[in-house]
């Protein structure tokens, strides 16, 4: 019985390119030679083109041929990705999207990438690191880790450690402009803030048990931690960063920790958010598993609960 369908005349012309000869294609596919034949002359056919220059000595593909072979790969590929999903009875395997922060997944996504891939060999991580938030629902990745409050949504989330928060300057910054002793010094300096549209232009702080937000000022506003960590270390101002961001900065002496007495002490969740339910795969089921069970990833920030709605 002849393949159908344009997906089985792929998986034709790819092992035909792959075996390099009619027969040997047929073998593999369990059909004869002149149905191979009659399968190849009617792809190219349809497509209107010549795809293979087919002689009693050899195979050749046309420019085209290797373009179809490009896509077909592709296509197949895909198509298994989307089998094994849906019949890996509990197996983790298949793509498993992951999107992090830039700062956060260098320093700590990635390492626990390499673990995580090391313990699930059939799951191909695709990581993106952007600080724009992916669109889970839409497609975007499977995973998300995000810092602070989640917004209503339907999605899950496991709580997977928090941060602090430190006010830092560069040595060189502080030698040109001062040293803020206390918070109102901020006033005459030149604060470097997110432009998050949850971010605000107050930092909290904490004199004698009490807490107060001070709103400070600057001329440069980021959507990346890292970045605006790098713009401290260049002496560009005072940034109020997660410490994960800054800690080998502070032990370097590259940076400085500023106004530790008047720390509020606030802390900053970090979540795993995922589409849950009971056809959640594998892949997706056991990463997030195995991001909460390694918090040494996270620096010593705590990890927590089970799954809970997050809606």
């Amino acid at each position: 019985m002849e393949l159908a369908g344009r997906s089985g005349e792929m998986e034709v012309f790819a092992r035909v390119a792959q075996a390099g000869s009619l027969s040997a294609a047929a073998r593999a596919l369990g059909l004869t030679p002149s149905a191979v034949s009659r399968i190849l002359a009617r792809t190219e056919q349809r497509l209107g083109t010549r795809l293979m220059l087919r002689t009693t000595r050899a195979i050749t593909l046309t420019p085209e041929g290797e373009a179809y072979l490009r896509g077909a790969h592709r296509v197949l590929a895909d198509m298994l990705e989307v089998e094994q999903a849906i019949t890996d009875q509990g197996v983790p395997r298949g793509r498993l999207r992951v999107s992090a922060a830039l700062g956060h997944g260098r320093m700590t996504v990635v390492p626990l990438v390499a673990a995580f891939s090391a313990r699930y060999p059939q799951v191909l991580v695709d990581l993106t690191l952007s600080d724009e938030l992916a669109d889970i629902l839409g497609g975007q990745a499977d995973v998300a880790l995000r810092f602070g409050e989640l917004p209503d949504s339907s999605l899950s989330a496991r709580l997977i450690g928090d941060t602090g928060q430190a006010i830092v300057a560069s040595p060189g910054y502080l030698q040109r402009c001062g040293t803020p002793h206390v918070p109102e010094d901020l006033q005459n300096h030149n604060c470097l803030r997110f432009n998050f549209r949850r971010a605000t232009p107050d930092w909290p702080f904490s004199r004698d048990g009490q807490l107060f937000r001070l709103k400070v000022n600057g001329n440069i506003q980021c959507s990346s931690g890292e970045a605006l960590a790098q713009l401290a270390r260049l002496g560009a101002g005072v940034a109020r960063i997660g410490t994960f961001t800054v800690a080998e900065d502070l032990a370097s002496g590259r940076l400085v920790s500023l106004l530790d007495g008047y720390n509020p002490g606030d802390r900053e969740p970090i979540h795993a958010v995922f589409a849950g339910g009971p056809s959640m795969p594998a892949r997706v089921r056991v990463f997030v598993d195995f991001l909460v069970a390694h918090p040494q990833g996270h620096q010593h920030w705590p990890t927590a609960s089970p799954q809970t709605p997050h809606r």
